[in-house]
């Protein structure tokens, strides 16, 4: 016969006054954790005691019951009701709900109460949360109700609304929270599950590979096309932004690509429109221009407008003030924070005086043009005032014969060796009067002249010095050759074949800036540029020499121009003034270099900047997935491929990655210099249907 199941008796609840109460010794809890003393008052007060207290009655030396009660298990609850005792919130002697216990282990209650129970599952917050949303509480005053910041109920909330499917792979411990995390950035319920799907099959399931895959196409709120349009007006006009509540994501993503293209369109046709108000001849607009758009056209030089007696002013009291508070602070170890604002304020108003407004002549504007585009920082930028060849007006004929400065040096060069000339026409028979002399004798007397001239600017290294930057300057700066009788020639490189943004990147910015520093130096007219350059010191003829100079380097690689001398004078340039690419801030990406090789080739640059285990990870990727991992691993590594490289260098990383795929010689293991092998390598890109690059003076 089967013996029949024990009854269990529960302990006796029973409402005791708060005075009665102690904290017991036996409390197994001594570290402080989770919500704090003060917060959990907070919440006694607005919803009650939910959870009773644990209680043993105290007994006196003989075992006779005190009328006082310890408390085992239920310290922080006992502390918290003590706080709102010492706030005169709660009465001393108003009843608290407590089971009372007198069998067993104090210590063992203790430890029983806050062993066995079962945390709450984050996605059972997530989904509570959302549950308090629905039913009409804010986020404000969810975030109140549970001592939280608004942001982290947003992000609960965010949580709550990914893909139901994928909150269920969550609830089986299928993923991380950092992985739900990820799949936030998107809300749409259909992208987030293909992503899963393509995830199961992927070796790399890191949050960022998540994020990655899930805003592919997706303009960022960086790019400049965002900024100049501001995310205000996507919104606007129905466009979508993704957003990542977790970590930075510099403002989000812009989704619909094609609306952003559609409101940059319309926005940059709206000021084009004020720009051809001011009445030039053409306007083009685009949101960006490549690199050297405006070589061969000749650009105007305006009048900046001059300040007004009040602007004067304004400007000398603000460079006052700035001087002052300069000299002030200039031992400060550290500015205080309204000092360091007012400074900072006053170098934008004096920078403001220096950018000042060009005025170009009415009938200049009438024949040149401008470029209507948008800046690296999402500004309008404008490039007025340029003149194409076939807008220049016509170059007329000296009318006085005897004036032979500007033709003597056409002529009378060609009396030099290697240099052909049409024979003059016969001296014409000879007359009473003073008759001009014959253009004959004049070639002739020329030619004397010209062999003159090049034997005494042989013995003047200044003069010729001067000589060679006043025509050099006339061509990168007036494109006035026929202003000297010097003929050497200046020829820029127009990149036929580019990559997005080059005329965006920090090289290209610095060197417009120069050009543009020295164009407003020099005089507007070329008649003016031999006497102001002889008037200007050895240091800033050096300076603008150099950048005139630097403008004819053309090392671009064209199939079917093969120059590999011109290639190793290239390296011995870039070591004489010591180029780091990666410090002047190339990075591959898989637009500029990863998508653009073969797979082996990628994995080669990762084993040589991050090791072969790094490149082993990747190994099984599918092209495009590699690229845009590798570009993830090559981040902030300087790593350079081998045409980029000083030549004699090899990756930056290379001593300390372990050794990389072998079957290539490069610079480094005795072959060619870096230039020479981008000749030789011809297997590294990919986009065969690309135009070759086309140099043009």
């Amino acid at each position: 016969m089967a013996s029949a199941v024990q009854k269990i008796t529960l302990s006796p609840s029973r409402d005791i006054p708060f005075n009665k109460l102690v904290l017991s010794q036996s409390n197994v809890r001594r570290v402080k954790a989770g919500v704090s003393i003060e917060e959990l008052a907070e919440d006694i007060v607005r919803r009650g005691l939910l959870q009773g207290l644990s209680v043993r009655p105290v007994v006196d030396q003989a075992g006779a019951e005190t009328g006082m009660f310890e408390i085992p298990a239920g310290g922080r609850r006992y502390r918290a009701l003590e706080l709102l005792v010492k706030q005169k919130r709660f009465a001393k002697t108003a009843p608290v709900p407590c089971i009372v216990r007198d069998s067993g282990i104090a210590e063992e209650d203790s430890l029983a109460e806050n062993v066995q129970r079962a945390p709450l599952h984050p996605l059972d917050q997530f989904r509570a949360f959302l549950a308090l949303r629905e039913k009409g509480q804010s986020e404000e005053e969810i975030a109140a109700a549970f001592f939280v910041s608004v942001n982290v109920v947003k992000q609960r909330l965010k949580l709550a609304s990914v893909s139901p499917m994928l909150l269920d792979v969550y609830a089986k411990d299928g993923m991380t929270l950092d992985q739900l995390m990820a799949f936030t950035v998107s809300s749409d319920h259909g992208r987030q599950e293909q992503v899963f799907e393509r995830l199961k099959v992927s070796y790399d399931k890191q949050p960022y590979t998540i994020r990655r895959m899930l805003t592919e196409g997706a303009v960022r709120a960086t790019d400049k096309r965002a900024q100049f349009i501001g995310l205000d007006a996507y919104v606007a006009a129905g466009g979508t932004v993704l957003r990542d509540l977790f970590q930075g994501d510099d403002g989000g993503w812009l989704q619909d690509v094609s609306l952003v293209d559609q409101i940059v369109a319309d926005k940059l046709k709206v000021e084009s429109q004020t720009i051809a108000a001011e009445g030039w001849k053409w306007i083009e607009v685009a949101p960006d221009f490549p690199y050297g758009h405006a070589f061969g056209l000749r650009q105007l030089r305006g009048e900046t407008v001059a300040l007004t007696a009040e602007e004067e002013a304004t400007r000398d009291a603000l460079q006052v003030e700035f001087d002052r508070l300069s000299d002030q602070y200039q031992n400060a170890g550290e500015l205080p924070d309204e000092v360091d604002e007012r400074l900072s304020e006053l170098e934008t108003g004096l920078e403001a005086f220096e950018t000042r407004p060009v005025v170009f002549d009415a009938a200049e504007i009438a024949r040149a043009g401008a470029f209507v585009s948008i800046g690296p920082d999402g500004q309008l930028r404008v490039e007025r005032g340029y003149v194409r060849p076939e807008d220049e007006l016509p170059v007329e004929p000296e009318s006085n014969s005897a004036d032979v400065s500007e033709t003597e040096c056409a002529m009378a060069a060609g009396s030099g060796d290697g240099i052909v000339t049409a024979e003059p026409p016969a001296e014409p028979e000879e007359d009473e009067g003073l008759s001009p002399i014959s253009d004959r004798l004049m070639t002739e007397l020329t030619s004397h002249r010209t062999l003159g001239l090049r034997q005494a600017l042989g013995e003047r290294p200044d003069v010729a010095f001067l000589a060679a930057l006043h025509v050099l300057t006339l061509k990168a700066f007036y494109h006035y050759g026929s202003d000297s009788c010097l003929e050497l020639d200046l020829k820029s490189v127009s990149f036929g074949t580019q990559a997005p943004g080059l005329n965006d990147s920090a090289l290209a910015e610095a060197i417009r800036a120069r050009h543009e520093s020295w164009a407003k130096a020099l005089p507007k007219e070329s008649a003016d540029l031999w006497d102001a350059l002889r008037e200007w010191d050895g240091d800033s003829q050096a300076g603008l020499f150099a950048h005139i100079v630097s403008l004819s380097v053309n090392a671009v690689y064209e199939p079917w121009n093969r120059r590999p001398r011109a290639f190793a004078h290239a390296d011995q340039l870039v070591q004489a003034v010591d180029l780091d690419m990666a410090a002047a801030g190339w990075k591959p990406s898989v637009d500029n270099y990863l998508g653009r090789v073969t797979k082996a080739r990628i994995l080669q640059a990762v084993a040589e900047a991050k090791g072969q285990r790094a490149a082993d990870r990747i190994e099984h990727l599918k092209k495009g997935d590699m690229a845009k991992e590798a570009e993830t691993l090559l981040a902030d590594t300087a790593w350079l491929p081998e045409p980029l490289r000083a030549p004699g260098k090899t990756s930056p990383d290379a001593s300390e990655a372990e050794a990389a795929p072998t079957g290539e010689q490069t610079t480094a293991d005795g072959g060619e210099t870096a230039m020479a092998e981008c000749i030789t390598s011809n297997d590294n890109d990919a986009a065969h249907d690309a135009p070759p690059d086309v140099a043009a003076e």
